[in-house]
């Protein structure tokens, strides 16, 4: 069979190609690998995936992955074989992506200033362990299965060792999982312990726990399933899919999103630049990153706030030496990122360079938020009805601040993504009680 997807460098400059059975996370020169494709999917792919909507009996026609796999075929299968299907692909009974789609919500669209029309959050929450990682996480142990794997290792704040563990356990996988000791949310930690993963606690934060799991990886030839992970980048690329179905293909102005290791703002560029280069789309939309003001490293440099200087993508050609000397000022400093939003308390986020190819590509902006704007956030989320944890509540904070410098403008069609469900109960509870807080009902005496 004629290979068509392959992994390549994401330096213009470099440009090392790999099979696209190789577990490596970057080249030989420490540059991020793209999973590429050497044949453009037909846009009368739409109306087939349309179809599958009917599975059918199919839990690959079920998986919100699955569904578009024709566009991630990086296992180079025979999509229309439910065999083949079954042989290679990883799915949790179809479950991945099956309910997430956008929603209108009337009272956040009144909080952030928008016509409810214009307005869009799509949670990811309903995803089977909570969030929007089982997207990525399909694909990665997918290819873990290709690659024969018999470990998975992750670093993690919480969601992303809860699916990893959940799809290794599926697949009779053994997983390890890095966690910063005592940072972790107990409902998010649990799911690890209840999969059956193997619990490290590093002392540090997340940026050490990463370092350290990707060390011990390179040592034992594990197999991380991180973002960092290219594959993992392929399966979150769905969540844009199937918002863009939902409109009908129509591309929105804005897709928003919270700003954490980037994994979600990287693998949106990439499916917006291959959907326009295969015609799918005709309007690029912008992508907002939103970060927690206390884990702020992509607004800082991106909007010159560090020396002045703006860090961009640059054609390929960023300054890298801007990071690595802010990287440096925050060791020197002592400075560590706080906050709440233990999801995307992240200072050194792993997928930067894809994120700021992304954020070129869609003329995109990055902004921050507080923990209470974000607490508002989730809350006001919460009085429509739907769950979202306190990074998500980032995204309607976020899309309101953007408005309020008229940056997003009245009538922009936007797309929220929420990137998983509350897990850490005492944040509501805590908001509810105070009478002070926006949208808190405190109990009655």
């Amino acid at each position: 069979m004629k290979q068509n997807a392959y992994l390549k460098c994401i330096d213009p400059s470099c440009g090392l190609e790999y099979k696209i059975e190789s577990t490596r996370i970057e080249c030989e020169k420490e540059h991020l690998l793209d999973v590429k494709y050497k044949i453009d999917p037909s846009p009368s792919l739409k109306e087939l995936f349309y179809q599958r909507r009917n599975p059918e009996g199919s839990i690959f026609n079920e998986s919100g992955v699955w569904r578009f796999r024709e566009l991630i075929n990086f296992c180079q299968i025979d999509s229309d074989s439910l065999e083949d299907c079954a042989t290679h692909l990883v799915s949790l009974d179809g479950a991945e992506g099956r309910q997430s789609k956008p929603y209108h919500m009337s009272k956040v669209a009144d909080f952030v200033g928008l016509s409810q029309e214009n307005l869009w959050l799509q949670p990811e929450g309903y995803n089977p362990s909570g969030s929007f990682k089982d997207n990525g996480m399909a694909a990665a142990v997918t290819h873990a299965k290709l690659a024969n794997i018999k470990k998975i290792i992750c670093a993690s704040t919480g969601n992303t060792s809860a699916s990893a563990a959940m799809y290794a356990a599926n697949e009779n996988i053994e997983c390890d999982v890095y966690i910063p000791a005592g940072q972790i949310a107990p409902g998010k930690l649990s799911q690890a312990y209840q999969f059956g993963a193997q619990i490290i606690e590093i002392k540090g934060n997340f940026d050490d726990a990463l370092s350290a799991s990707l060390e011990k990886a390179k040592e034992i030839g594990g197999y991380t399933v991180n973002s960092v992970n290219p594959f993992r980048i392929e399966g979150q690329k769905t969540i844009v899919y199937r918002a863009l179905e939902y409109l009908k293909w129509n591309a929105p102005d804005w897709i928003v999103y919270p700003g954490g290791a980037l994994g979600n703002t990287s693998s949106c560029g990439k499916s917006l630049m291959e959907l326009y280069q295969w015609g799918w789309i005709k309007k690029i939309p912008r992508i907002a990153v939103i970060n927690s003001d206390g884990a702020n490293t992509l607004d800082t440099l991106y909007n010159g706030k560090f020396n002045e200087t703006k860090l961009r993508w640059n054609k390929g050609k960023p300054d890298t030496e801007l990071i690595k000397n802010y990287y440096s000022y925050l060791d020197e400093k002592n400075i560590r990122p706080k906050t709440k939003a233990t999801a995307i308390q992240i200072a050194r986020p792993s997928n930067i360079l894809k994120a700021l190819r992304a954020l070129e590509f869609t003329n995109g902006v990055v902004d921050e938020v507080s923990d209470q704007e974000m607490l508002d956030g989730m809350s006001i989320v919460g009085l429509n009805g739907f769950d979202c944890e306190m990074a998500s509540g980032s995204v309607p904070t976020g899309i309101k601040k953007l408005i309020s410098k008229e940056i997003i403008k009245n009538d922009d069609i936007v797309v929220g993504i929420l990137t998983g469900r509350q897990k850490d109960s005492s944040l509501a509870v805590e908001y509810h009680n105070n009478p002070e807080n926006q949208f808190a009902i405190p109990p009655m005496i």
